[in-house]
């Protein structure tokens, strides 16, 4: 098989991401519509991330953030989105770029994706990366128990885009 030389797995991936980085910018012009929310994971060592000292002790390797009823002064750039959320009653303001994004999802229409996070450019040029996989889960049930997220005992369907590859 010939190298992929054009780097798909990155450039869909890049794409992929883009979906989250509208949806955001949907969101930043005119609010969350109807049911919508967003679970948004991200890894926390990633460069670029800011979250503060007591939320990087709390969280020191991925985090989990939910966008529905408060949250305030939401700003979305090409590579990174800004967000105010409250902790405990103490507000605290994240600087979150898209590369270190590992999941998003809105329940309220069962779409979610899944990222490998990427390595910032200078640790590229350093080693080899592996090729990244975006993936798209479909098919998310909600648990009635739990209304805001995905079912614990159902396992989402996860359609891989190396499933459309040739081989």
């Amino acid at each position: 098989m010939p190298d992929d030389l054009m780097r798909y797995d990155l450039l869909a991936q890049q794409a992929l991401r883009g979906v989250v980085r509208e949806a955001l910018r949907h969101v930043e012009r005119a609010g969350l519509p109807g049911e919508h929310h967003f679970y948004i994971a991200f890894n926390t060592k990633h460069p670029g991330v800011d979250i503060g000292e007591r939320l990087a002790a709390r969280y020191p390797r991925e985090m989990t953030i939910v966008l529905q009823h408060q949250f305030w002064g939401l700003t979305v750039s090409d590579d990174r989105f800004e967000v105010e959320l409250s902790f405990d009653n103490i507000p605290e303001k994240l600087i979150i770029p898209f590369d270190a994004v590992k999941g998003f999802l809105d329940p309220a229409v069962q779409f979610g994706l899944q990222f490998e996070t990427v390595p910032p450019p200078a640790a590229a040029a350093a080693e080899k990366p592996r090729p990244a996989k975006p993936e798209v889960v479909e098919n998310i049930e909600k648990d009635e128990n739990k209304p805001d997220g995905p079912a614990q005992d159902d396992e989402p369907k996860v359609v891989s885009l190396d499933s459309f590859r040739k081989k």
